[in-house]
């Protein structure tokens, strides 16, 4: 009887926080990288016409560290009321599933799928300035199989989408390079314009400016087909002469487990609205790359979610990257 009474008390407390969600108090959006990368620059986007929708500031802070596990394991955690929620990633809650040995969160079950956020693309970069030679990337393929191992690749982390898309590349190219892991784009983005790497597959969004500042050579994009945000530069496969090479990832947002189903199909309501207005899927396409999900449902995400831990398992395993 007592255990009934609990579980009572719990559902009439969840159904209480729903009614008067959201309260006078900010609603945190959590994300797990630095400030300036892509997750970062989503979130704050999107906290604008989410904060007008919802009638109360949104806010975003970042924990960055461990590969974004340090932010998803705090929501994992956090106290289901509204109140807390993260901006994922592919890289986050599937590639870390198979990357790290062991996580103190399980990445499918301790969250509420809120809503798919965009497909995220990395491009090939190299600094002109210190790599002249390389004009195309087949040029740079060229180079790396002439010299095996010479050429080094900045990513954001160790097993990070930018270190994976890296990875296959040179498993398609039949190439050898040498990783190098920064924290976090900033850094990676930095050694690559002081000429500490020589390539570096980097988030789109990030890099746009340094791309049309001339100060990086965009040599090719991980997707299937040329994108608007970049529609002079080719795809890796056409680029380098890689058919069926193809790298990319997802940015979506997570609730903490048990968050009540009245406040999680709120926020996935007003996530699908914003997304689909023109103004914010023309910012998505144009200024970052990243193309709008076709299904916005909670059922979507999670089937995504799903299908992409196996996907990148495969990846990582064939990788050979781990983390203790």
């Amino acid at each position: 009887m007592r255990a009934l009474l609990f579980c009572l008390s719990l559902l009439l407390s969840a159904a209480a926080w729903a009614e008067d969600w959201p309260a006078a108090r900010p609603i945190v959006v959590l994300g797990g990288f630095p400030n300036s990368a892509g997750t970062d620059i989503y979130a704050r986007k999107l906290a604008e016409p989410l904060s007008r929708a919802l009638g109360q500031t949104v806010v975003v802070d970042n924990k960055s560290g461990a590969g974004g596990n340090i932010a998803s394991e705090f929501v994992a955690k956090a106290k289901p009321d509204g109140y807390v929620f993260l901006i994922g990633t592919a890289g986050t809650h599937a590639i870390n599933a198979t990357l790290y040995r062991s996580l103190p969160f399980d990445p499918l079950r301790d969250v509420t799928h809120i809503a798919l956020l965009g497909d995220v693309p990395n491009v090939l970069l190299v600094n002109p300035e210190k790599q002249p030679q390389f004009g195309d990337c087949r040029a740079l393929v060229a180079a790396a199989k002439a010299r095996p191992g010479a050429l080094n690749y900045g990513s954001t982390g160790n097993g990070a989408s930018t270190h994976l898309a890296a990875a296959q590349f040179a498993a398609a190219a039949g190439i050898e390079l040498v990783h190098i892991p920064y924290r976090g784009q900033p850094g990676a983005m930095e050694a690559l314009l002081k000429g500490d790497v020589d390539l570096f597959f980097n988030q789109v969004g990030p890099a746009l400016g340094p791309v049309r500042q001339g100060q990086v050579k965009a040599l090719g994009v991980t997707v299937a087909a040329p994108i608007a945000a970049l529609p002079a530069v080719p795809t890796i496969a056409e680029a380098c002469g890689l058919p069926g090479y193809e790298s990319s990832t997802w940015y979506g947002l997570f609730g903490p487990p048990g968050l009540p189903p009245a406040i999680a199909e709120r926020m996935n309501r007003e996530i699908a609205r914003i997304l689909a207005t023109p103004e914010f899927a023309t910012w998505l396409i144009e200024s970052q790359g990243i193309t709008p999900p076709a299904e916005t449902s909670m059922a979507a995400f999670r089937r995504v979610h799903e299908a992409d831990i196996a996907r990148w398992a495969a990846i990582v395993k064939r990788s050979g990257a781990t983390v203790d």
